[in-house]
Parts: C-alpha cells; structure tokens; sequence
C-alpha cells in the first residue's frame, strides 16, 4: 500500500484539524480545575476536540475521568492492541513569539504555534495514519489505539491513571521526540529545595521560570544595597553588554530593581538555552556574598549543565551524562525555593545522587522539601517492535534507522515495548518548548506515511 498517496487526498483535512487543535490553549490551568476537567478547561476542550473527530470519523472512544481519552480500530474481539501515545498539554507560551503562539500560522512551509511538533502536530500525524488504515479496509490482526493523554507537561497523572485501569498493549510508540528510534530514555530525579534564612538580608525579592523542564528565558530580582548605587549601574550595564543580552535596571530610592531576558530550551538540553535565573544570581553574586540562595545558584547552578556543581556528575555508554536544568527560582521574605528537574542516565545511583545533593544544598542552608523519581527506560534493539520501527522507516526515507537516546520523557515508558519515534527528521530543528514552535509540512506528511506503515505492520505482528 502507498501511504503516502493516500494521504495526498486527505492533506487539507489533516491540516486544517491540526489548526483548529492548535488554536486550542491547553495549558494545565489549576484556576478552572474540577472533577469534569482535571487537568483545566481548555485541556479539556482540545480533548473533546479530539474524541468527537474521532467519533465523527467511525472510531470507538472512551473518555477516563477527563485525565485520558482513546480512539480505537480494529476486532473489537481481538485480545491485543497496539498503542499509539500522544499528549495535548503544552507548556506556556513564554517569551516573545514572532505571531500570536495560538492563532497558527503558515510561513515558508512551517506551520508556526506552540504544540506544533510537541505534540499536537505529531498526534495529528499519528491519527491520520491511523485513519488511513481504517479507510483502507486491510485487516488486522490487533486493534489500534491512539491514546490521548493530557498531563504529559506536569507530572503525566494521565498515563499513570490509564495503566492503572486499562489493560498493557503488546507494543506501541510516543511520536513525541525524534527520528528514527529512541529505543532508550534516562530517568529524572525532581526535586524542589527550599531556603529559609534570615529576613534581615539585602535580598527582597527573586522570581525566574514557570516550569521545571523549561529552561527560564525570564528573570527578575529587587535587592537593598549599601554599595554605591551608580557603581552598580556602571558594572551592571557593562557585565550585560558584553553578554548581548535584554537587560534592565531600576533603581528606586532604597530598592533597586532588575530584570533579564534569557534564552527559553527543554529542560533535557539546558546547555541550549540561558537560564535567566542563573545568569542574574551569577551578577548579583559579587553584590550580595552573604546570601546564600544567591551565592548557591550562582556557584552550584550556573552554566553547571551536567551536575558538577551539584557533585552529582555520572554518565554511562547508554544514553551518557547526567544533565540538570534549574527550572523555577522563588524568594521572598528570607524564604526561597528553586526546582531542580534533574535528568539520570540508565545507570545511575538514584539513592546515592540524592544523598550527595542533600549534602550540598545544606552548605548553603537548603533542605530537600519534595522529590520524585522516574526511573529510565530501555527496549532492547533485538524487540520486534524495533525492526518493525526500523523497517517503515528505512522503507519511507531510504536512510538507515539507528537506535537512539535521549534525556527526555515520553509517554513510551509506560509499555514494556514503547518507544519513542519521530516526528522531527535528523538534522532538523526541535523547537519544542521554544517560542516561534513549528513543525515543517512536509515533514509532517512524511511522518504520517510512515506511522501508517509501522502501525499497521505493528498491528498484525
């Protein structure tokens, strides 16, 4: 079957779905949660949004609790199921987008909004291909089921509420990451440490990030300083510059107010942002050497992507080093507290990397308030779910499909034999938690031509 002719006809639609699923706002919102939408109103609304589409187009759907919804094709008396695992949460909008990150746009083949390639466009991709085979009338040996989750961004109480009342699929994949196969993902140790010092200090205020696996493009902090305020001005001026970075200050009376712009990255790759929180307590260092939560970030934090600073460093040859990305910053009134999104190779110690950061956020007057564990997840390459991944893919691109690895998390961990494939090619662009996110079109048609021809390999394995 040619997939991909296939899915010339039904492009606009594809496209046109996607659009109306983008300009939805499903950001987890705690002010409108209840027991209908758990997760917020417009969470929900892109997951109605998606289950009455699939009901429009002759799926079998099922909504649990407002956490998760399915699609499915297939016997409905088969035994097994193949898994297909998408999220509709997005993380927000930060920063200064080119075009309103809701109301997508199409420039020079892109197709421009938050959600784009994390996930929504790859989720549109994965239905059609699902779509395309249901139209064709082929058989199958198992169903298929495209699963909508809606808590990826914060925690993933979703997929943890769907294994817990459905039955485990024979086998599946996330399109939530790169070509062609992440057969391997590190775990993550998420930790929020709190400060609580004396409310006597220099420091009245400290603000940065929204998210702990977004690297903060935004930080802000009011201090009192028995320095020379126009020497803070002079040196404050002169260390941004050199930097080439959007930096405020504002001195008022007794306070003096700053603000700096940084680079917003996934929290996997904090080595490919700036971390507006860490580069402000790295300059404010020299100001205030009897703060401590300042003096922390800026000695144990800043530019530390692989937990150095922390002596928390460890790589292995399966998916290499340890990174942590210092996610939120808050202080105010001599109490502080910062998230610690910290991503584990398949090796690693978890007990004792957590000891050893116990050790070393006490020097500074921190203590451990909360932490959370995932551990890492690993398919072997010899799986069949992995030559069946491999073998759609070399059919549909003519490149070879090596195995991969990354520090990020999908929904693959949940399956026994998940993986995460695509949707961005090799040598492309990720700008997931990025402003300006896209996706190329063609890229993602290409995507769906080759998810119909692993999915429906996948359903009569």
């Amino acid at each position: 079957m040619n997939w991909r002719h296939a899915l010339k006809e039904q492009e606009n639609h594809l496209l046109n779905d996607l659009v109306k699923l983008l300009s939805i706002k499903s950001v987890k919102d705690p002010a409108t949660f209840s027991k209908e939408a758990p997760v917020g109103l417009k969470i929900k609304a892109a997951l109605d949004y998606m289950l009455q589409l699939a009901q429009a187009h002759g799926f079998r759907t099922h909504n649990i609790d407002g956490l998760v919804g399915y699609a499915e094709i297939g016997p409905e008396t088969a035994k097994e199921y193949i898994a297909i695992l998408c999220h509709l949460d997005v993380v927000p909008a930060t920063g200064e987008w080119s075009s309103d990150p809701f109301s997508p746009i199409i420039k020079e083949g892109k197709l421009f909004a938050r959600g784009a390639i994390d996930d929504k466009g790859p989720t549109m991709a994965a239905y059609y291909a699902i779509k395309l085979i249901k139209e064709s009338g082929f058989s199958l040996q198992h169903r298929i089921r495209i699963i909508f989750g809606t808590d990826e961004e914060s925690g993933m109480s979703c997929m943890k509420k769907y294994i817990k009342v459905e039955p485990k699929p024979l086998a599946g994949f996330a399109p939530d990451a790169v070509f062609p196969i992440i057969h391997a993902e590190k775990g993550q140790i998420n930790a929020i440490i709190k400060y609580k010092g004396s409310k006597k200090g220099q420091i009245r205020s400290f603000y940065s990030g929204e998210k702990g696996n977004m690297v903060p493009d935004y930080a802000e902090a009011v201090i009192s300083s028995s320095k020379a305020q126009a020497l803070i001005l002079s040196d404050f001026n002169t260390f941004f510059q050199n930097e080439h970075q959007t930096a405020t200050i504002k001195i008022e009376n007794d306070k003096i107010h700053f603000t700096l712009k940084g680079v917003s990255a996934h929290g996997m790759e904090p080595e490919k942002g700036i971390n507006a929180g860490t580069k402000l307590a790295f300059f404010l260092a020299d100001l205030l050497p009897e703060e401590p939560f300042i003096q922390f970030i800026s000695a144990r934090l800043h530019e530390r992507h692989n937990g150095e600073g922390l002596n928390i460093f460890f790589t292995d040859k399966v998916t290499g080093p340890l990174t942590v990305n210092p996610g939120t910053f808050r202080y105010s009134e001599g109490e502080g507290a910062i998230s610690l999104n910290i991503r584990c190779p398949v090796e690693t110690p978890y007990l004792r990397t957590i000891e050893k950061l116990t050790e070393v956020i006490k020097e500074y007057g921190f203590d451990i308030e909360e932490v959370r564990e995932k551990k890492p997840h690993f398919v072997d390459e010899h799986q069949p779910v992995i030559k069946i991944l491999q073998h759609a893919y070399e059919l549909e691109t003519g490149e070879n499909a090596k195995l991969l690895t990354t520090g990020g998390a999908t929904y693959a961990q949940f399956i026994e034999n998940g993986v995460a494939y695509g949707a961005v090619f090799p040598g492309k662009e990720n700008t997931a938690h990025q402003i300006n996110e896209y996706i190329i079109l063609e890229d993602l048609y290409k995507a769906a031509s080759i998810y119909a021809t692993a999915i429906y390999r996948l359903a009569n394995i």
